[in-house]
């Protein structure tokens, strides 16, 4: 199989989105977000092209406005704020970063791999020569800076420095002297981190695991914060029904029906806090009257006081472990698991998601006013 790694982590991200990409060939409009994510990538090549002379901020700032793009935005007003954004991370780039002093190898460079007869290709934004080693760099435009922890666990660095050990494969020796980054521009910040030879084997392991699922045909919908920014919501199960009406879909009926289960849904919670306040109201009276019922025409309401207990967990060890019972006891905590999951090596995130089995089944509505 030949597969580039922007369709591994789309894969990853959405394994309906990889089918509709690159099986079914549906073309997705680009985004202005990725737009302006290409342009920013442009400006930064541009950049650190090797020359006698280094660009100056100014030079750096023509270049931008020469390519902007006017017609991928829906507003003057949004327009103006996207344009002023990508002014300041110029602005900023040059006052963080002597421009002259960056000792470049290579700019954009294209790399495949092979990984037991699968190809897999890329492009790496920067690799840099520095005092002790070197520094893979990878530009990001995105709003939101992740942990250290998750920049340690990027696969993406993980595949940036093998297909560079690939091309200078006596390096590996030096491996605790490279370094893989990336540069959040919107933010000024670079994160950098190291890997292990066995973080390159596991890497091995989860994408030939990936190419298996692909070849399986597994391609179930991932419904994620990334679907705001995806095309191909009008294909997919998840979505299409918001576009109802570009597919020519006349269901009266059916539209009532969820426009009737929206609203009672909306009456049941008005109902639940209407019932918690006099319910308040009530408790409130019969602890003024020091009574645990109360009469009116309607009816009787009656309070009784439910308790609920929590053992002591230290106590409880101190009791169990002679009798040699605690492990017994002790309750697997799904949340926990999901909270840490992102901080482990991919190799251990995979095995943790094939060790999930189906327990239930079922099919429950929720809502989302808008």
């Amino acid at each position: 199989m030949r597969i580039s790694y922007s369709a591994l982590e789309t894969y990853l991200n959405c394994p309906l989105k990889y089918k509709f990409q690159n099986i079914d060939k549906i073309k997705e409009p680009k985004s202005k977000e990725a737009v302006f994510g290409t342009l920013i990538h442009s400006v930064m090549n541009f950049i650190h092209t090797p020359s006698i002379l280094s660009p100056t901020l100014e030079q750096a700032m023509d270049y931008f406005s020469r390519n902007w793009n006017s017609q991928v935005w829906e507003s003057e007003l949004e327009e103006r704020a996207a344009f002023s954004q990508g002014v300041d991370i110029i602005r900023r780039y040059y006052q963080k970063n002597d421009i002259a002093k960056a000792n470049i190898v290579s700019l954009e460079s294209h790399f495949t791999l092979n990984l037991k007869g699968n190809i897999i290709s890329g492009i790496i934004d920067r690799i840099d020569k520095t005092d002790e080693g070197y520094e893979i760099i990878d530009y990001k435009t995105t709003k939101k800076m992740p942990s250290q922890e998750k920049v340690d666990n990027n696969i993406q660095l993980s595949l940036y420095l093998k297909a560079f050990l690939s091309r200078y494969p006596k390096e590996v020796k030096n491996l605790d002297k490279i370094y893989v980054s990336l540069y959040y521009l919107k933010h000024g910040v670079k994160l950098t981190s190291q890997r292990t030879l066995k973080n390159l084997e596991e890497l091995d392991n989860l994408f030939l695991d990936i190419i298996k699922k692909i070849e399986k045909g597994y391609f179930q919908p991932n419904v994620s914060p990334l679907c705001d920014w995806c095309g191909y919501q009008k294909y997919c199960p998840m979505w299409k029904h918001k576009f109802k009406e570009e597919r020519k879909i006349d269901s009266q009926e059916i539209n009532q029906a969820i426009i009737q289960y929206i609203e009672k849904k909306s009456e049941i919670t008005k109902i639940k806090f209407l019932l918690a306040s006099l319910q308040e109201k009530i408790s409130r009276y019969m602890d003024q009257e020091g009574v645990e019922r109360v009469f009116s025409e309607e009816g009787i309401i009656t309070r009784t006081i439910k308790k609920t207990y929590k053992y002591d967990e230290e106590k409880i060890r101190k009791i169990l472990e002679p009798l040699r019972k605690w492990n017994d006891v002790l309750k697997f905590d799904e949340m926990a698991l999901k909270n840490i999951l992102e901080t482990f090596p991919p190799k251990i995130q995979e095995k943790i998601e094939m060790a999930k089995k189906i327990d239930k089944e079922s099919k429950t509505f929720n809502v989302k006013k808008k």
